[in-house]
């Protein structure tokens, strides 16, 4: 059963709160390094310091970069975004030393919409493999109608119960939380587009689909 449509200011509220969510370690971990910074007496502690806060700071970077483009404007109304450019956003926030991003779409310009959606898309794929894996993200189609198909294989990947339905916009009875927003939104943007979604299970790996 659908929920209750949701209003633009709790979409907003939910969607912020989800950012702020991927924001919070990483910038945390900032001001830890800071805090040891200004306390250390020794050499070593200063370069352990100064390393934990060019990493959070890079990693803080990379999820805003990231961000400003599957949840924000991303630039003017009716205006294009380079998969080149989304291929390199993806890397920086998915690609770490137990995931890896392989990217076999063209570098072409896509209706900032759909990129959106290939992002969120890629965030659902991370998330069925908990402990890492390997991300694969191909074409379905080609031109303005391109779609997306993301493989994700790791060990024990698995589909959360609850994102196929967020996906296809039916949340039940339960109010949204910031929790179930990203899927939720997913699937608003592929409504948007024109497109609809699908989740399954192929072997060993989860697949999500585009068209």
């Amino acid at each position: 059963m659908s929920g209750t449509p949701i209003e633009a200011l709790d979409l907003a509220a939910l969607l912020c709160s989800r950012v702020c969510h991927d924001l919070i370690s990483p910038v945390g971990a900032i001001v830890n390094g800071l805090e040891v910074l200004e306390e250390a007496k020794d050499e070593e502690t200063k370069t352990f310091a100064m390393e934990l806060i060019k990493k959070s700071a890079n990693n803080a970077s990379a999820k805003l970069q990231f961000c400003r483009i599957a949840f924000g404007a991303a630039g003017s109304a009716g205006s294009q975004i380079d998969l080149g450019d989304a291929q390199t956003v993806a890397r920086g926030f998915l690609e770490d030393e137990k995931t890896k991003l392989a990217w076999n779409l063209p570098r072409v310009l896509l209706v900032k919409n759909r990129v959106k959606l290939l992002l969120n898309m890629l965030l659902i794929a991370g998330q069925a493999i908990p402990r890492g894996g390997q991300l694969t993200v191909d074409p379905i189609g080609e031109g303005e109608n391109l779609g997306f198909k993301v493989t994700a294989a790791g060990t024990n990947a698995k589909i959360l119960a609850t994102t196929p339905p967020l996906l296809a916009g039916e949340h039940g009875a339960e109010p949204l939380n910031a929790h179930h927003i990203q899927p939720f939104y997913a699937g608003m943007l592929a409504r948007a587009c024109g497109m609809t979604t699908s989740m399954v299970l192929e072997g060993d790996a989860v697949v999500v689909a585009a068209q």
